[in-house]
């Protein structure tokens, strides 16, 4: 994909050297942004081997709305760092896009706490209001932020509908060029997709904005060059990307999708490249 190709660029010629939280530096670049036609076919990555199945168990995990990985991580590793002993996250995306706590005053003066549904919000509204402005998903939530050991990556999107087509747009404070922007991307475009087929939509565009688009990096004489993500990343420039595959899903509900209903078609790839990730 030209467009990630060309973030990777940015980020390496425009980027500049900081601390991180990791204890591992990175090349850091403020405001990347880049948007892909979904039409054309799905977005996952040809320039090295993407892990299909783990980014499907990723985003039906999302859906469910679980706040463990207990079932997840039976098909991928991908949050066993962040989650503790019993499988539990302070903070996961999908609980928050299916259980939103949303606080009101009584007269009496006291909270009362309900739950949203984020995702049967915006499906309701896209059918009822196609041309809202307020198809927004949030999976910030302030005070579970101020704790969490990972406080949401990717923690707002919104979509919109423009000549009969579904858009996304998906807001980053923090994204991992190399490992956790691919994931993304594929994931998000992959959403898109089912919420299109739920309301009967045709798949427009998906669009991301990165706040701290980032590649890690150290010096070869560094305990911590293991983690330096550049070598990789430049093996991807030289090659030449592939065209891309194609997303199949059953008609069913978006809840009672499987694992079973969905088919990659035409998948070709250049051989997989692995990056250590810091933690």
């Amino acid at each position: 994909m030209k467009q990630y190709l060309d973030l990777v660029k940015l980020v390496l010629k425009e980027g500049s050297r900081k601390p991180s939280r990791t204890g591992v530096d990175t090349i850091s670049y403020f405001g990347a942004f880049y948007k892909v036609d979904l039409s054309k076919g799905f977005p996952l990555l040809t320039t090295k081997r993407m892990e299909w199945k783990s980014i499907l168990h990723e985003v039906l995990w999302y859906l469910s709305g679980d706040n463990h990985i207990r079932n997840l991580q039976k098909h991928t590793k991908i949050w066993n760092a962040w989650a503790d002993e019993n499988g539990d996250l302070e903070t996961a995306y999908g609980y928050y896009w299916r259980h939103f706590p949303s606080a009101e005053k009584n007269k009496k003066g006291e909270w009362n706490v309900t739950e949203i549904d984020q995702i049967k919000y915006i499906i309701d509204e896209i059918k009822r209001k196609p041309y809202s402005r307020r198809l927004v998903v949030s999976a910030w939530e302030p005070g579970n932020a101020t704790k969490s050991k990972l406080p949401p990556c990717h923690y707002s999107f919104a979509f919109n509908v423009s000549e009969g087509k579904l858009n996304c747009h998906l807001t980053q404070r923090s994204g991992d060029i190399a490992l956790g922007i691919p994931f993304n991307l594929a994931a998000y475009s992959m959403l898109t997709q089912i919420i299109a087929q739920e309301v009967n939509l045709q798949l427009g565009f998906f669009a991301h904005s990165i706040i701290d688009a980032h590649i890690y990096v150290a010096d070869k004489n560094s305990t911590n060059f293991k983690y330096d993500h550049r070598e990789g990343l430049l093996e991807q420039l030289k090659r030449k990307p592939l065209p891309l595959s194609q997303l199949k899903i059953a008609k069913k509900p978006i809840d009672e999708l499987q694992f079973e209903d969905f088919e990659l078609l035409n998948y070709q790839s250049h051989e997989k490249i692995k990056f250590e990730v810091a933690v």
